[in-house]
């Protein structure tokens, strides 16, 4: 790598997508209308949503910029709003298989800059499972983008325990990133979705396979999550003082103590602040603790590692696990290919 930082979060769209809304004749699919160079708008269902910028479509203009920060390789992912599970499955399929073709298209263009995971129909786990494959071993992709929950069931729900196992058994990388919070409609003024309700999203996510026994059952799974683990890792406390005080209700899948699941997951560092990074990394880990930046979007670290490389108290052999070596490890990648 020509810079030593893996930036484990980073969001891409292709330039150009179906009008799936048109062709299937429902729901909030995404297209873009590019109203003016370099920009477009986000189009959901018939309505408006987001205006975005060429860096959210161009690798080329991506590699420009990751140049500017001194980033080595993106990890990209899909939008979360491009995830489509309230989708029939077969549409489901369709969407995430064109978006998975980009990201593959765009790590051929830049195979030194960037490396991709995929997104799928995990509303059918069967399906979704066939797509792991086809990204494993058709598209060499290390792993799966997946929301905090599937049409509001938990990820630690039995639905999905098929999906963990073949996850498993592929070795396949899983981020988890949060999507459609809870009580969204009801907190919509301050932007408080995005500002509260996906740290709890988050910690959700966390909480529901910790006390579903997903890691248990599942030791060799490589899960990491989005925003520093959210509200997890400052409420550990509190989610293990419940468990001790009302198993009855939280020990009823799994009688393992929460906090025993510390470093057997991975967070990313975003957290724009240097005592809540510290914290992380003392509670996560300093081998579970990767950078992400969640670029290109206004809510990520704008200059991706900054905050880690401004860390005094960390040594910098801390530092390079945080940059790259903790993500080459949650990928179960060796990095040779950046070279």
């Amino acid at each position: 790598m020509a810079y030593k930082k893996i930036d484990i979060h980073t969001h891409i769209m292709p330039e150009h997508i179906p009008d799936w809304f048109k062709k299937f004749g429902y729901g909030d699919f995404i297209h873009l209308e590019h109203h003016k160079p370099c920009c477009a708008r986000m189009i959901k269902g018939d309505k408006f949503f987001r205006e975005v910028e060429e860096n959210c479509w161009s690798p080329d203009v991506r590699a420009k910029e990751m140049d500017m920060t001194e980033v080595g390789v993106q990890v990209l992912s899909t939008i979360p709003v491009l995830f489509n599970y309230w989708a029939k499955p077969a549409h489901g399929l369709e969407t995430s298989r064109f978006f998975n073709d980009h990201i593959a298209q765009c790590v051929d263009l830049h195979p030194k800059r960037f490396t991709g995971i995929g997104t799928v129909p995990i509303q059918d786990v069967d399906t979704a499972i066939r797509e792991m494959e086809r990204c494993i071993k058709e598209l060499k992709m290390p792993g799966l983008e997946i929301g905090s929950n599937i049409n509001k069931k938990n990820l630690g729900d039995a639905e999905f325990e098929p999906f963990w196992q073949a996850a498993e058994e592929l070795g396949c990388a899983i981020f988890v990133h949060p999507w459609e919070m809870m009580g969204e409609q009801d907190i919509t003024k301050y932007w408080l979705p995005w500002l509260v309700g996906m740290p709890a999203e988050t910690a959700r996510a966390i909480s529901s396979m910790i006390f579903a026994g997903v890691f248990e059952r599942h030791p060799k799974l490589r899960v990491a999550f989005a925003h520093g683990g959210g509200s997890f890792p400052f409420t550990i406390g509190r989610i293990e003082h419940g468990f001790n005080v009302r198993p009855d209700l939280c020990a009823i899948d799994n009688a393992v103590n929460p906090r025993e699941y510390l470093g057997k997951f991975w967070i990313d560092a975003l957290t724009h602040d240097d005592k809540a990074l510290q914290y992380v990394v003392d509670v996560m880990g300093e081998d579970k603790v990767c950078m992400g930046s969640d670029y290109p979007f206004p809510l990520g670290e704008h200059h991706p590692g900054k905050l880690i490389e401004s860390m005094n108290v960390f040594p910098q052999q801390t530092k390079d696990k945080l940059l790259y070596e903790n993500a080459l490890h949650w990928l179960g990648i060796d990095g040779g290919q950046f070279q």
